[in-house]
């Protein structure tokens, strides 16, 4: 596991994971599955619940496109992460379970949260029979309805989808297993993947979509960690408007552009201006 020396140590924390694909009832099933292994929190979705709360961190439901969401499930933003990690080192030693759709999933959750290797993992199909697993695939396709482990109080300033319903058990033990069923405005379902000129085409539709932008000279991408900066060379006529005006709109632009449809965070965009038409 790779160390990441800005954020606190965990190594005092315990760690299982609940593995299970997609729409197979992790999230019905993760108080029971919690509680029989004596868990104090929850990592789902971006969220760190216990007993229905929200502790810490911030759902992925609450992303209005998929590349963010599954972004915010991963911890890939810093100060998500960082907020996530703090509360739990202030609560350590404890007992944590991190649910994911696959093994590659919790392996990222953990190291983005510095936290050691899971100790064991439960697999849906070890608490759910195959019957259970295939209605629960079928209520996700037709219904495209998700059970968050948290209470429809909690849960409605912490989604941006429809709340559906809400869902409570109750079990020997005196906590209440709160459960709220949401409909998302995408699904999880599948698997996205962005290719690097497909980016590059939407920065370039941001770019030259309005008046004032004659020619596009020169259009670059860095990376920077989980973030982008792009400079960008344009020959604009201004119409009206001041070249200081049309730099700082090509900015927010593209900033806020890039940000709503790839999930992709801009840390800056460098604007040269190398001619004006007047």
């Amino acid at each position: 596991m790779t160390v990441k020396t800005d954020l606190p140590d965990l190594s005092s924390i315990e760690v299982i994971a609940f593995v299970g694909a997609a729409g197979t009832g992790k999230s019905q099933r993760a108080s029971k599955v919690a509680r029989q292994h004596g868990v104090d929190f929850v990592i789902d979705d971006g969220l760190i619940v216990s007993k229905g709360q929200i502790m810490a961190g911030k759902s992925a439901k609450t992303e209005k496109n998929l590349v963010r969401a599954i972004r915010r499930a991963l911890f890939q933003y810093a100060p998500h992460r960082m907020e996530a990690a703090s509360f739990l080192a202030s609560r350590a030693p404890c007992k944590v379970m991190v649910l994911a759709t696959s093994d590659s999933m919790m392996e990222k959750i953990v190291a983005a949260l510095n936290l050691s290797p899971p100790q064991k993992v439960v697999y849906i199909t070890e608490v759910a029979s195959q019957e259970e697993i295939v209605n629960a695939l079928k209520e996700r396709r037709e219904k495209k309805q998700h059970v968050v482990p948290v209470s429809r109080a909690q849960i409605q300033s912490n989604f941006a989808g429809k709340l559906v319903s809400q869902i409570r058990s109750f079990f020997k033990s005196k906590d209440r297993d709160a459960r709220t069923v949401v409909k998302p405005p995408f699904s999880f379902d599948g698997r996205v993947t962005i290719e690097p000129q497909a980016i590059m085409e939407i920065a370039r539709r941001l770019i030259v979509t309005g008046d004032h932008i004659h020619q596009v000279r020169e259009l670059n991408l860095v990376p920077e960690g989980d973030a982008v900066s792009i400079n960008l060379v344009v020959d604009v006529k201004l119409n009206g408007k001041s070249a200081l005006y049309l730099a700082r709109t090509l900015q927010k632009k593209l900033s806020r552009g890039m940000s709503f449809f790839t999930g992709i965070e801009v840390k800056k965009v460098n604007v040269k201006i190398d001619e004006v038409l007047l």
